[in-house]
């Protein structure tokens, strides 16, 4: 297959040298539901490329055509370009429409990923061929962590864009934790006034002595969210939102201090948390905390409909992380213990089991599904939950066989804040050192997994946790280019791991560099990082095989 397209599609017939010319009187019709898809191209892709693509009839020689297809899966698509004739794509839904446009514009060259005409005196085509393509997983994920370091909003729908470039599907948005909340519920608005900045932050790993000596914070209004919505909606981009509970939430309980364990602790005396690890202010597990949350949530739910993206279905999930909740405050404190009595429940991992099930419960009746990190199998895995294996496979495993749906992530293989390469000039090394050779190779069904079971996983993700990364092109250096072969592994139906033809997909990375320059993405490059990328003297954990919590 002589293609330079990523992620790789199922097959390509041709190219030839013949094909169709797109110019100023190329025309542009769409059948009924493609409108989205008809938007985008005009506003990108025109706009690149300089074409106006006004609508035109259905069978105008040379044009673009969009169309619904009922033989195909929702996703797959079928783009036909016929010489002295046009560009037909087909697809199962408006999803496989727009993914298939998103095909048209890697095969019009780097160019067509820039905002504005750079050629204006050449004439774009396209070789005369046919792609068919769908994807391997529904679930195609990028989880965004804007709770260590805020990103704002401008860069959020950036990466929706780069997203959608890269045929992936589910934003999940990681929105609070213990060094700030960033997203603004008006029944609670000290979450944003206290909550969504801190006094300063470490600069590295944990254990660097150095300080960013200066507030870092910010937040999203409910307007900023419906437009980030809104926006991954026409780009068939599900957002998945994050809340924290029970653990990682010191951001919340320096701003409501009553959610925190008081009969422990002087929870007044918290700040949002300025440093990295596993914090053990975690909430108490009371009514008010309850009744708070659930308040907390109705407005979530309102920010982030069902439906957004239409087909996928994806947009009902809600996160509640669920993840490194320490014990210790639970033992130690008498209302805990009363709770624990008063539940019939046997410990604290019970409790937070208990904790789990009232909100699955709560979002079940609401019509929403509730997703958390795999922590939520102890203690009983609540009914409907699905699970985020993010500790390796195991708990995807465990949760699969149990009848549960799972989103593989494990942080040995996807994890894209660890460092890129074992060389000493990886900007804060942190974990384990995967490349973008070790990514393309990560497999995201567990062989263990009878065929029924291998149903549950919905799909994988990848997750980019921002502790040391403090700025956008931080943000940039680490998620490229593994995103790019991430995203052949959740899209394209790959053999097993070992069969994989990493030289071609690298000759194919070759093409995709000049897409990602055209697109402003700091990428690493193959020999390793440029001098501006580099953080000398930042300590982070370079050990292999070292716990990677940071």
């Amino acid at each position: 297959m002589d293609t330079d397209l990523i992620p790789a599609p199922v097959s390509v017939e041709g190219p030839v040298r013949c094909g169709v010319s797109l110019d100023e009187n190329t025309t542009l019709w769409g059948a009924p539901g493609t409108e989205g898809t008809q938007r985008w191209l005009r506003s990108t892709l025109g706009a690149a490329l300089g074409l106006s693509l006004p609508p035109g009839p259905e069978n105008a020689r040379g044009a673009v055509l969009l169309r619904l297809d009922e033989g195909l899966e929702p996703e797959a698509y079928k783009l036909r370009v016929v010489a002295d004739q046009g560009v037909e794509i087909r697809g199962g839904g408006p999803a496989g429409v727009f993914w298939g446009t998103q095909t048209l514009r890697q095969l019009l060259g780097p160019d067509a990923f820039r905002r504005a005409p750079v050629r204006p005196e050449i004439t774009y085509g396209v070789a005369h061929q046919t792609v068919e393509d769908a994807p391997r997983f529904a679930w195609r994920g990028l989880m965004l962590d804007v709770a260590r370091h805020f990103l704002p909003k401008d860069q959020v729908l950036r990466y929706l864009d780069l997203m959608a470039a890269h045929k992936l599907n589910v934003l999940h948005f990681h929105l609070t934790d213990d060094q700030g909340w960033r997203i603004e519920i008006k029944r609670y608005p000290r979450l944003t006034e206290i909550g969504s900045w801190r006094a300063r932050t470490k600069f590295g790993h944990r254990a660097s002595p150095l300080w960013e000596e200066k507030p870092h914070g910010g937040f999203y209004t409910q307007d900023d969210i419906r437009e980030i919505v809104a926006y991954a909606a026409e780009r068939h981009i599900a957002v998945v939102p994050e809340i924290d509970v029970p653990g990682h939430s010191q951001a919340a309980i320096a701003a409501y201090p009553e959610l925190g364990n008081t009969d422990v602790i002087d929870t007044t005396s918290l700040t949002v948390w300025d440093t990295w690890g596993i914090n053990k202010n975690v909430l108490a597990p009371t009514d008010n905390t309850l009744r708070f949350y659930e308040g907390v949530f109705e407005e979530v739910l309102e920010l982030f409909p069902p439906d957004a993206t239409g087909s996928s279905g994806f947009s009902a999930f809600v996160h509640i992380g669920g993840d490194e909740c320490p014990k210790d405050q639970w033992r130690e404190s008498a209302g805990a213990q009363a709770r624990i009595r008063e539940l019939g429940l046997a410990d604290e991992d019970e409790l937070q089991s208990w904790f789990v099930r009232h909100f699955d419960n709560w979002l079940t009746a609401r019509g929403r599904r509730l997703i958390g990190w795999d922590e939520i199998l102890q203690g009983g895995l609540a009914p409907g939950a699905a699970v985020s294996s993010w500790r390796g496979y195991a708990g995807g495993i465990t949760a699969a066989r149990a009848g549960h749906d799972v989103v593989m992530c494990p942080e040995q293989q996807v994890y894209l804040d660890h460092r890129q390469d074992g060389g000493p000039d990886e900007p804060v090394p942190i974990g384990f050192a995967r490349t973008l050779e070790d990514v393309f190779r990560f497999e995201p069904v567990p062989p263990e997994l009878t065929p029924d079971e291998a149903r549950h996983v919905l799909g994988t993700q990848a997750n980019v946790w921002t502790e040391v990364m403090e700025d956008p092109a931080r943000v940039d250096y680490q998620t490229f280019p593994r995103l790019a072969a991430f995203a052949e592994v959740a899209w394209s139906g790959l053999p097993a791991p070992a069969e994989r033809d990493f030289a071609d997909f690298a000759r194919r990375m070759t093409a995709h560099y000049a897409r990602l320059d055209a697109l402003g993405v700091g990428y690493r490059p193959p020999s390793g990082p440029r001098p501006w990328q580099r953080r000398p003297g930042v300590l982070g954990r370079p050990i292999e095989g070292a716990p990677p919590n940071v």
